[in-house]
């Protein structure tokens, strides 16, 4: 499996300062303080249906950084994809720091950029605590996993991100020979440990739940299923024989 990251979901919102305060805080972290251990989801990709997103989410531990307590981070991430690992929730903390105020929406100001600095810092002791905690397979039965997509997703926000779960060091993508041909499967490697944790079933059940879980995350030609169920079958059982430790 590759190495272990937590994704961190901020605030896109701009009505507020503290939207624009959990955005710094987020870069703080994806720069300065936890350069290897998280990289960052981008929240209207993931309203919007973006796979890749959802899949990180969905497979690895995340961090909510809302700007609010209408939690539009943390919400979207339990609705789509899993119930985040912990939550962070910028007016809060705000609330024990009142001498720190923002100058505003676009400019934060010294006030505003000491406390992104507070936020970053309980971002980064979070991560620190999550990845402490051995790991466990979330179990995600295949119904969960095909969510409905929002209509439309809101706006993007202005503030550039440091390193993208599609750009990178989010979620693993496995190269499978299919008829021969080298495919990059999107994570595979994860699917195939929620099926190991499942526990035993029939063969041509778990075939048939395997192809389904890659569909979700995989554009696959109807035409090509079988032969795509086969290729993923093959890398399973070697999987699965390996002890799942590949």
């Amino acid at each position: 499996m590759p190495k272990r990251k937590v994704g961190i979901i901020s605030c896109s919102g701009e009505e507020l300062a503290e939207g624009t305060v959990s955005r710094v805080a987020t870069r703080w972290v994806l720069e300065r303080l936890r350069q290897e251990q998280t990289v960052t989801l981008c929240l209207p990709l993931f309203l919007a249906g973006g796979k890749e997103e959802r899949a990180f989410a969905k497979f690895f531990p995340t961090i909510a950084v809302d700007g609010c307590p209408k939690l539009c981070a943390a919400r979207a991430t339990a609705a789509y994809s899993a119930e985040p690992a912990a939550r962070i929730v910028v007016s809060e903390i705000a609330a024990r720091y009142p001498d720190l105020k923002p100058e505003s929406r676009r400019r934060l100001g010294p006030g505003g950029e000491e406390l992104a600095r507070r936020v970053a810092e309980e971002i980064a002791a979070r991560v620190d605590q999550i990845l402490a905690q051995p790991t466990r397979a979330k179990l995600v039965r295949l119904g969960e996993m095909a969510q409905p997509e929002p209509a439309q997703a809101p706006q993007d926000d202005a503030e550039p991100t440091a390193v993208c779960s599609c750009q990178g060091g989010g979620v693993p993508a496995k190269v499978v020979l299919v008829a021969g041909s080298p495919v990059s499967i999107l994570a595979l490697e994860p699917i195939m440990q929620q099926l190991v944790a499942l526990g035993d079933g029939a063969d041509g059940e778990l075939r048939n739940k395997l192809l389904e879980m890659v569909k979700v995350y995989n554009p696959i030609p109807t035409e090509q299923e079988g032969l795509y169920a086969e290729a993923l079958w093959r890398e399973f059982l070697a999987y699965r024989h390996s002890g799942g430790d590949r």
